[in-house]
């Protein structure tokens, strides 16, 4: 396989001065890889969304998530989290949960 120059040479200098592969040969592979192992694990979740369309995550389900994994403070509170986000969708319908918890925060800051 053919790799354009900049990215073998950028394969070539993490491997010499980051040690992140033994080779860039066994860099390049473990990316692909990785690559296309996302490819099939998406897959096989779009095929079971499109099996079973109700398993599918809502904003507020997916918000909460964000909250959980990033340790935000909300995290502690779904209910809030699931308003914030029924309250963002209702204008803006493709709200991404960072949205959702930025919006959540500003609805819990104080009048000035």
């Amino acid at each position: 396989m053919r790799l354009p120059a900049a990215l073998r040479e950028a394969a070539a200098l993490a491997v010499a001065e980051l040690g992140v592969a033994p080779s860039a040969t066994a860099l390049t592979a473990a990316a692909l890889r990785a690559m296309l192992e996302a490819i099939v694990l998406q897959a096989a979740l779009n095929q079971h969304y499109q099996d079973y369309p109700r398993a599918r995550p809502d904003l507020g389900d997916l918000v909460i998530a964000a909250a959980q994994l990033d340790g935000h403070p909300f995290a502690t509170q779904p209910e809030r989290l699931r308003r914030a986000a029924a309250e963002i969708t209702a204008s803006h319908p493709a709200a991404t949960p960072d949205e959702v918890l930025l919006w959540a925060e500003a609805r819990a800051m104080p009048a000035a």
